[in-house]
């Protein structure tokens, strides 16, 4: 029998597996997903979505009006994402205190956490020559216009860039290692000290004991199960909060599924005269930074994606969609990203399927509306001979659905990450979040993890 069994290996799953692993305890990690190296990720924009992501590239609420995108293999979502690490500031923690009464959520204890975890990543905050021209536009209108920006600090290590290496290719997976995904920074450290990892397998039943815990799952169509003393979910606030509802927990928990946020993203675009190249080298770099904004609940990001993606996002067909295509070069881009309200819910029908439900509030849309006149402004700033918003927008942060609390009423687990009511079955990712702090979450997830790890092994 295993000292702990994860299940899960995203941000929060493949920290705590390997921090456990270190001190010294018996660890499986479990993943629904495949295991991919540097030399095996997907080599197209095509095979990407259709190998990487669950619902063959993007799932969708009940109303089908918000699409979420969640991978499905060993290191998750950080194998995709640009691995951006912001520590969360005093709004961040104080909002999350005073919703969940839990005391630690400040800075000063999370700040060993934080430091544990980054010094066991390699960090890179970009400099003015690693800008491309998205970024420099960006930059040169936010200075005209007197909007604070900075620039982005990211887990990587030899990007290649100055090779004719083009980050882009990183959303699909680095064929470099270069990236500090959780596969990268944890996973791979873990197997050489000795953790199991199964790949393949989707839990759907959890029987807690006395003094264990019991799974069960479907591996290659196979029944399977396996049996740990403690047992640790980190599939993320879809997969956390799936396991616990397919396993009965909704009757004992009612917030089971409550407080779902995901930080809904908009992208604009602006068609220049000249060439933006905004796909190539280090395609983000720099990000807003004005307090004015923090308060208002957005930020800007300065990003791209590649074509396929693009052309999804362009809601019209034909001649005129070709010819928008034409100018892929031309395009500079924006994303606002709000903090949403946590009014979302995650149920599933009677089959087990995902039933995710997300209405903007009244809130929600005043602060995209803020968000998008600025990017209006930017893009006017930066002479944009035409503007274009997208009318599709994004959940990428997927936050809530199993949130801490001290009240068992209004929370899934305690301030010890344990499920209330059970003595050996805990979670330790996104789905725990009690509000959306706003701030690129992935920092603190594996920040949890490490907080946890530390617990259990004491």
């Amino acid at each position: 029998m295993h000292d702990f069994i994860v299940v899960g290996s995203g941000s929060g799953g493949g920290s705590l597996a390997y921090y456990l692993t270190k001190g010294g305890a018996k660890v499986l990690l479990i993943e629904a997903g495949k295991m991919y190296r540097k030399d095996t990720f997907p080599k197209s924009e095509a095979d990407t979505s259709a190998q990487l992501y669950w619902g063959g590239g993007i799932e969708f609420d009940k109303d089908a009006r918000m699409g979420f995108l969640r991978t499905k293999m060993v290191g998750g979502s950080s194998i995709v994402y640009q691995c951006l690490m912001d520590r969360f500031d005093d709004i961040a923690f104080n909002d999350w205190k005073s919703e969940s009464g839990v005391d630690w959520f400040n800075n000063q204890d999370m700040a060993p956490h934080y430091d544990a975890v980054e010094s066991d990543m390699l960090l890179h905050t970009f400099v003015e020559s690693e800008r491309n021209g998205n970024a420099r536009l960006f930059v040169d209108a936010c200075d005209k216009l007197d909007y604070k920006w900075g620039a982005l600090r990211r887990g990587q290590g030899d990007c290649g860039a100055d090779k004719g290496n083009d980050c882009l290719a990183c959303l699909g997976g680095c064929h470099r290692d270069s990236k500090q995904s959780s596969l990268v920074a944890f996973i791979q450290k873990g197997e050489k000290l000795g953790l199991e990892i199964q790949t393949e397998v989707e839990i759907g039943q959890i029987e807690s004991n006395k003094d264990s815990v019991t799974i069960k799952g479907i591996n290659n169509g196979k029944p399977i199960s396996f049996q740990g003393k403690k047992v640790i979910l980190c599939g993320g606030s879809f997969g956390s909060t799936k396991m616990m509802l397919q396993s009965g927990y909704k009757s004992k928990l009612p917030a089971l599924g409550n407080n779902f946020a995901s930080h809904p993203q908009f992208m604009w675009f602006g068609l220049q005269k000249e060439k933006v190249d905004a796909h190539k080298l280090m395609f983000q770099s720099v990000a807003s930074k004005d307090p004015n904004f923090r308060k208002q609940g957005f930020k800007l990001e300065n990003v791209f994606a590649p074509p396929i993606s693009i052309a999804m996002l362009y809601t019209i067909y034909g001649a005129k969609h070709q010819q928008y295509m034409k100018r892929y070069r031309h395009m500079q881009c924006i994303e606002v990203a709000i903090r949403d309200e946590n009014n979302g819910t995650i149920q599933i029908d009677n089959k087990g399927k995902l039933i995710v439900t997300k209405r903007f509030t009244d809130s929600d849309m005043l602060k995209k509306s803020k968000g998008l006149e600025v990017i209006k402004n930017i893009l006017s700033t930066s002479g944009a001979e035409e503007v274009f918003e997208s009318s599709l927008y994004f959940g990428l942060h997927l936050m809530g659905g199993c949130v801490m609390g001290i009240d068992p009423n209004k929370s899934v687990v305690n301030p010890d990450f344990q499920v209330h009511g059970e003595s050996n079955l805990y979670i330790a990712d996104s789905s725990i979040y009690p509000n959306a702090p706003g701030i690129n979450p992935g920092l603190t997830i594996k920040s949890l993890g490490h907080r946890l790890a530390q617990q259990l092994i004491k």
